[in-house]
């Protein structure tokens, strides 16, 4: 009786964390070319992921415009523009619903620009094993003529909350001679579980170059 006991429990325990490890990161890689043609967006494509819950297929997608004139911009100088985008679609039925959108952009800069994604840093984790995955993506954006750091920022979402750290990028300016890397939580994550900002600490630690 005891050995049947026994072995029940570690049967229970054994599907329990298998579930739970399947929860963990729900999101694959979507190819570019796989991106539904009603799913909407500005820019050029740069990377997708998606998975699927009882909501339906989600689709995580992130877009750069580059470099540009935008027309709609009044410019007080020769300067360019340049955004990129995250747009989170939801599909029913293959009819697409946006659940969320992020924009950033610089506009009219005389000097040099980028508004750029850090690299395979588009992901989902289940940090707190709720079934709701958070979203994560982490981008940088200047303008500048010189090798300052640039703005570097960290947003995630879970459900349709957002949460944010922006700070900058850290340069080195000498040979033993460093600038920038600080950074700041909005309120969202200052009181999110603290498993959160763990796990965006190290992001932003491992991508503190920006590149």
């Amino acid at each position: 009786m005891k050995f049947k006991t026994l072995l029940a429990i570690i049967l229970t325990l054994s599907v329990y964390s298998s579930g739970f490890a399947q929860n963990i990161d729900k999101s694959v890689k979507m190819p570019i070319k796989d991106i539904p043609e009603s799913i909407k967006y500005e820019g050029k494509a740069k990377e997708a992921i998606r998975w699927t819950d009882k909501e339906g297929t989600h689709i995580v997608l992130a877009t750069e415009t580059g470099i540009y004139i935008d027309k709609n911009v009044k410019h007080e100088s020769d300067g360019a523009d340049a955004a990129l985008y995250v747009y989170h679609y939801i599909l029913n039925n293959d009819q697409p619903q946006l659940e969320w959108k992020i924009q950033d952009f610089i506009q009219d800069c005389p000097l040099d620009i980028e508004v750029s994604f850090v690299k395979n840093t588009l992901q989902t984790t289940d940090l707190n094993a709720d079934g709701i995955p958070e979203i994560w993506v982490m981008y940088k954006t200047v303008c500048h003529g010189d090798i300052s750091p640039s703005d570097l920022k960290i947003i995630m979402y879970q459900g349709k909350k957002k949460y944010a750290m922006r700070g900058t990028t850290k340069v080195q300016i000498a040979v033993s001679s460093y600038e920038g890397g600080e950074y700041k939580f909005d309120k969202a994550f200052s009181t999110a579980p603290e498993k959160f900002r763990q796990f965006a600490k190290s992001l932003w630690n491992k991508n503190i170059t920006g590149k």
